[in-house]
Protein backbone atom coordinates (compact mmCIF):
# COMPACT_ATOMS: atom_id res chain seq x y z
CA UNK A 1 0.00 0.00 0.00
CA UNK A 2 2.79 2.07 0.44
CA UNK A 3 4.08 2.33 -2.48
CA UNK A 4 1.15 2.46 -4.83
CA UNK A 5 0.46 5.69 -2.48
CA UNK A 6 4.37 7.20 -3.30
CA UNK A 7 3.59 6.51 -6.67
CA UNK A 8 0.17 8.21 -6.74
CA UNK A 9 2.59 10.83 -4.81
CA UNK A 10 4.98 11.32 -7.09
CA UNK A 11 2.89 11.04 -10.45
CA UNK A 12 -0.01 13.17 -8.89
CA UNK A 13 0.80 15.02 -5.96
CA UNK A 14 0.26 18.39 -6.87
CA UNK A 15 -2.57 20.31 -8.33
CA UNK A 16 -0.88 21.35 -11.06
CA UNK A 17 -0.30 17.17 -12.01
CA UNK A 18 -4.05 16.51 -11.31
CA UNK A 19 -4.94 19.58 -13.18
CA UNK A 20 -2.94 18.30 -16.49
CA UNK A 21 -4.30 14.25 -16.13
CA UNK A 22 -7.98 16.04 -16.22
CA UNK A 23 -7.21 17.95 -19.20
CA UNK A 24 -5.50 15.32 -20.78
CA UNK A 25 -8.32 12.76 -20.20
CA UNK A 26 -10.83 15.30 -21.01
CA UNK A 27 -9.36 15.41 -24.40
CA UNK A 28 -8.98 11.58 -24.68
CA UNK A 29 -12.54 11.49 -24.21
CA UNK A 30 -13.16 13.99 -26.93
CA UNK A 31 -11.34 12.80 -29.17
CA UNK A 32 -13.07 9.32 -28.68
CA UNK A 33 -16.37 10.94 -28.79
CA UNK A 34 -15.58 12.33 -32.23
CA UNK A 35 -13.80 9.61 -34.19
CA UNK A 36 -17.36 7.13 -33.01
CA UNK A 37 -20.52 9.71 -32.95
CA UNK A 38 -19.63 12.84 -35.48
CA UNK A 39 -19.50 12.02 -38.99
CA UNK A 40 -16.94 14.23 -41.03
CA UNK A 41 -17.02 14.86 -44.78
CA UNK A 42 -12.85 15.22 -44.59
CA UNK A 43 -10.48 14.41 -41.69
CA UNK A 44 -10.63 15.51 -38.53
CA UNK A 45 -7.90 16.71 -35.79
CA UNK A 46 -9.53 15.57 -32.67
CA UNK A 47 -7.24 12.61 -32.16
CA UNK A 48 -3.91 14.96 -32.53
CA UNK A 49 -5.33 17.09 -29.49
CA UNK A 50 -4.46 14.75 -26.69
CA UNK A 51 -0.96 13.56 -28.73
CA UNK A 52 -0.07 17.55 -28.85
CA UNK A 53 -1.40 18.08 -25.26
CA UNK A 54 1.03 14.95 -24.30
CA UNK A 55 3.96 16.57 -26.11
CA UNK A 56 7.33 15.81 -25.83
CA UNK A 57 6.69 12.81 -24.75
CA UNK A 58 4.10 11.46 -26.48
CA UNK A 59 5.79 12.54 -29.88
CA UNK A 60 8.93 10.33 -28.50
CA UNK A 61 6.83 7.14 -27.85
CA UNK A 62 5.68 6.93 -31.18
CA UNK A 63 8.43 5.38 -32.28
CA UNK A 64 7.89 2.50 -29.73
CA UNK A 65 5.82 -0.54 -31.37
CA UNK A 66 2.17 -1.43 -31.27
CA UNK A 67 1.24 2.60 -31.70
CA UNK A 68 -1.06 1.64 -34.91
CA UNK A 69 -4.31 0.62 -33.55
CA UNK A 70 -6.68 2.48 -31.47
CA UNK A 71 -5.66 0.42 -27.90
CA UNK A 72 -2.02 1.21 -28.49
CA UNK A 73 -2.94 4.72 -29.49
CA UNK A 74 -4.96 4.96 -26.08
CA UNK A 75 -1.67 3.78 -23.83
CA UNK A 76 0.45 5.79 -25.96
CA UNK A 77 -1.63 9.26 -24.61
CA UNK A 78 -1.96 7.80 -21.03
CA UNK A 79 1.37 6.74 -20.32
CA UNK A 80 2.78 10.37 -22.06
CA UNK A 81 0.37 12.02 -19.64
CA UNK A 82 1.84 10.11 -16.63
CA UNK A 83 5.26 10.77 -17.28
CA UNK A 84 4.60 14.53 -18.18
CA UNK A 85 2.80 14.44 -14.96
CA UNK A 86 5.64 13.02 -12.88
CA UNK A 87 7.72 15.87 -14.39
CA UNK A 88 4.81 18.68 -14.10
CA UNK A 89 4.89 17.59 -10.22
CA UNK A 90 8.31 17.60 -9.37
CA UNK A 91 9.00 20.72 -11.21
CA UNK A 92 6.11 22.41 -8.98
CA UNK A 93 7.64 21.07 -6.05
CA UNK A 94 11.25 22.15 -6.80
CA UNK A 95 9.74 25.84 -7.06
CA UNK A 96 7.67 25.59 -4.06
CA UNK A 97 11.59 24.18 -2.07
CA UNK A 98 13.83 26.64 -3.56
CA UNK A 99 10.82 29.96 -3.37
CA UNK A 100 10.97 28.71 0.74
CA UNK A 101 14.80 27.92 1.22
CA UNK A 102 15.64 31.39 -1.01
CA UNK A 103 14.88 35.49 0.56
CA UNK A 104 13.42 37.40 -1.53
CA UNK A 105 15.90 40.51 -1.54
Amino acid sequence: MNVVRRVLTAVAGTWTARGYLALCGALLIWAAFDTAFVDHEDASFAALWPLLATAPTSVLLMFLPPAGNLAGYVLLISVAALVNAAVLNWCVRAVRRSGSTTGVH
